[in-house]
């Protein structure tokens, strides 16, 4: 799915780029031809205007009466001696017609099948005519070819004294033409080419981030499901075994068990609708004055019954004990941060209860105090256990989703009667990630197997006025 996807992209990538860059080779191309052909229009004008001007006319003695205005004739051989001369290195041919149309003067050598007409510019296909006796120029010139050419009638005392005409070969816009039309094409082709490459690089790049978060989802998917489905598939045992049986006794032990499990499936819920917001980013923490030693106070309270049915000592060490956590001035205290209350509850009942879950015997300390880290001041939450440990190459994993400690591996060494199984749905030290994340903190883990293991928190300090 990926791979076609990844193929899709580059495609439209190389397609878009394409089309690009055949627009600006046609826009450049057709840019690059009118240029040529407008300096070979001033050319040929200018070469008109030349000739014009250096025209020799002389008067016309006819002997008759004297009309309106006196008559003219063009001395040709006087005119164009230099002039043809002059323009057969610039490839640029002269035909001269009296007024009849008629071609009296030519540096072609042979007629032109052309019509003459007046024109500023004009691109005209033609050959030359060939007589008789005249065969040895066909073997030297070729027959049909293409002219740029511009016409012009020369008037005089509003006489029409004859047409100039001024031709350039077409050869002269083709050939460069041609060879940057070869020049764009074998460019255009490369550029394509490193595109659709670089296309597809970048296409496997942008995808990458999709193919990583459809992974998560997928596997987050898959691991809720199984959660789920246990819990579920118990339920709907018991409750048939309960349907079934008439003894109270049995059917009130069976709704018992229903109701742990409705518990866990509500915590598993809750934890997963926290995930699926921080996920998407739609409930950013609030921040309001935290009284961290009075929030771990009331954690611990809460956390003390579980511990007692352990035999657990669970108790918070404030070196700096101020003993403001039920004082009225809330400010004084040395432990006051901003913070979301309800997310550092979460984050630190879930610490305590993996730290009472996993310790079969012993105690369970809270170490609170300041300290300062890279010029920063924080604020440090130890959770201390003499628990079972966790396993050196389960250290890295342990902030995963779903992820939990192999129990047989997590059980080894434990004296008969203790029971240090996992019951948890693997999100809540995931959870604490995420919250110390959210509030710009550290989380850290140490673990000795068979001796304990050591969370520690450090959540920047922030001055409240």
């Amino acid at each position: 799915m990926f791979q076609a996807t990844r193929q899709r992209l580059a495609l439209w990538y190389t397609i878009v780029t394409a089309v690009l860059l055949l627009l600006f080779a046609s826009g450049f191309y057709l840019y690059v031809r009118s240029t040529l052909v407008e300096r070979i229009d001033d050319t040929l004008n200018h070469v008109v205007e030349v000739v014009q001007r250096s025209l020799i006319v002389e008067p016309v003695e006819s002997g008759l009466p004297e009309v309106d205005f006196p008559r003219f004739r063009v001395n040709l051989e006087a005119s164009f001696a230099d002039n043809a001369e002059a323009v057969e290195d610039d490839h640029i041919d002269l035909e001269w017609f009296n007024p009849a149309g008629d071609l009296l003067w030519s540096t072609f050598s042979a007629p032109l099948d052309i019509p003459l007409h007046p024109s500023e510019g004009e691109t005209v296909y033609g050959k030359l005519v060939i007589h008789s006796d005249q065969d040895i120029i066909e073997q030297l010139t070729p027959l049909s070819f293409a002219l740029r050419q511009v016409t012009r009638e020369v008037i005089l005392n509003q006489q029409t004294l004859g047409y100039l005409r001024v031709s350039h070969p077409w050869f002269e816009v083709t050939k460069p033409s041609r060879q940057l039309i070869r020049d764009l094409s074998l460019g255009t082709a490369l550029m394509i080419g490193a595109v659709a490459a670089i296309g597809w690089l970048l296409s496997g790049l942008a995808i990458a981030p999709v193919r990583d978060s459809y992974q998560r989802l997928k596997q987050f998917t898959a691991d809720a499901s199984h959660e789920l489905r246990n819990p579920i598939a118990i339920i709907q045992t018991n409750v048939q075994v309960a349907l079934a049986d008439p003894d109270p006794q049995l059917q009130q032990a069976q709704l018992r068990v229903v109701e742990r499990l409705t518990r866990r499936l509500g915590r598993l819920v809750d934890d997963l609708l926290f995930l699926a917001r921080q996920d998407s980013g739609i409930t950013p923490p609030k921040r309001a004055p935290v009284q961290l030693e009075a929030l771990l106070a009331e954690v611990i309270e809460e956390q003390q019954t579980i511990a007692a049915d352990k035999t657990l000592t669970l108790s918070l060490h404030c070196p700096e004990g101020s003993g403001s956590a039920n004082s009225g001035d809330s400010k004084s205290s040395p432990y006051l941060l901003q913070a979301d209350p309800d997310q550092l509850g979460r984050l630190f009942t879930n610490l305590i209860s993996n730290a009472i879950q996993y310790t079969p015997q012993g105690r369970v300390d809270i170490n609170l105090r300041r300290v300062k880290h890279q010029g920063i001041s924080y604020l440090q939450v130890q959770i201390q256990d003499t628990g079972i440990g966790i396993p050196p190459d389960a250290l890295p994993q342990i902030f995963e989703r779903f992820y939990r400690v192999d129990p047989a591996r997590s059980n080894a060494g434990l004296q008969p009667g203790q029971t240090g199984s996992t019951t948890g749905s693997g999100l809540g030290l995931s959870i604490a990630s995420i919250i110390v994340e959210n509030h710009q903190g550290q989380i850290q883990v140490e673990s000795v197997l068979h001796k304990g293991t050591t969370f520690t928190v450090l959540l920047p300090c922030s001055t409240v006025n």
